[in-house]
């Protein structure tokens, strides 16, 4: 079991390092785009001002921060459904005994849920920063 604990652990602090670089990429590259837009050479009034043109290497970038953003949703949708497997039996088991410990063993399972909303917060971190 905890070979597994802390394999998870692992893969997770993986996509959050490759989620920093993805991040540090995508800054990186924007860099020299906006030294260009501050320092536009003066147009006379009346002129229209083309808009600036998109930079290619975001693509790049941005490609990196969703493969990161899916590994971290399904890595802890797989913990989480292993998680709600082993309480979840636990918690039947435990039902089938005594029927008044629903109220307590349930919950539980709402816990192990709540790893693949974790999950989701990080990938939409990943993505939005």
């Amino acid at each position: 079991m905890n070979k597994k604990v802390f394999s998870i652990v692992a893969a997770l602090l993986l996509v959050s390092v490759a989620g920093l670089f993805a991040q540090a990429a995508t800054s990186a590259a924007e860099v020299p785009a906006q030294e260009a837009v501050m320092t536009p050479p003066p147009v006379p009034q009346g002129v229209p001002v083309p808009p600036a043109q998109a930079d290619e290497a975001k693509s790049d970038t941005g490609s990196i921060k969703f493969i990161a953003a899916a590994i971290a949703v399904g890595l802890a949708c797989i913990a989480g459904g292993m998680a709600v497997g082993k309480i979840g039996s636990a918690a039947m088991g435990a039902m089938s005994e005594n029927a008044e410990l629903s109220g307590k063993a349930l919950p539980f399972v709402g816990l192990a849920e709540g790893i693949c909303l974790w999950g989701f917060l990080v990938a939409l971190l990943i993505i939005i920063l």
